[in-house]
């Protein structure tokens, strides 16, 4: 082997080396470092307050890019955007893969309302998953509070929260429609 093809091999082992993270998301880590989150998520991300959401099964992607983008100020909250600010990557990842790890509790929704709900889901469980249980970067619904899924839904339609699809469905949604779906995904 000369020695242009020995820079070659070194160069390409060298690279993929840097393209490899630093370090995995570590689970226990996050565990130690979501004391913080308990107050407002609950222990293992379930929250006891409708305001704020379940992070249990939470898929990890999405809670990377929430994360993130409370930290860039993507996305506007006034609690979570100094809570992020003090992240670390790892943190973020670590903190993810732990929530995402935790299982989920039903918040409930009103029966009568959440029976028809179901009639109207279909729209959004290509994105959310056939069970709302959430697709990568979409978000789990199922099992959120209503209370909280109708002020995001609201947020949507207001365009207080961004994203371009969402802002769109939600424009097509009346208040009951937010109700019905809210009831729904929280019954799951």
């Amino acid at each position: 082997m000369n020695s242009l093809q020995q820079s070659l091999i070194l160069s390409f082992f060298v690279s993929a080396s840097l393209a490899l993270p630093v370090s995995a998301a570590d689970v226990k880590a996050g565990e130690q470092k979501a004391d913080h989150c308990a107050s407002c998520h609950g222990q293992k991300g379930n929250s006891s307050n409708a305001q704020w959401p379940n992070l249990a099964a939470q898929s990890s992607i999405y809670l990377v890019n929430q994360l993130k983008a409370f930290k860039s100020g993507d996305r506007v909250n006034p609690i979570m955007q100094p809570m992020a600010s003090h992240l670390s990557d790892e943190d973020i990842n670590d903190l993810s893969a732990y929530f995402s790890s935790q299982q989920p509790v039903k918040a409930g929704g009103e029966p009568t309302l959440a029976k028809a709900g179901e009639t109207k889901a279909a729209m959004c469980l290509g994105c959310h998953g056939a069970k709302a249980q959430g697709n990568g970067q979409f978000p789990r619904l199922a099992g959120q509070y209503p209370e909280y899924l109708e002020r995001q839904l609201n947020a949507f339609k207001t365009g207080t929260r961004k994203n371009g699809p969402m802002q769109a469905i939600a424009a097509n949604l009346s208040e009951a429609d937010f109700k019905a779906l809210a009831a729904y995904f929280a019954s799951l």
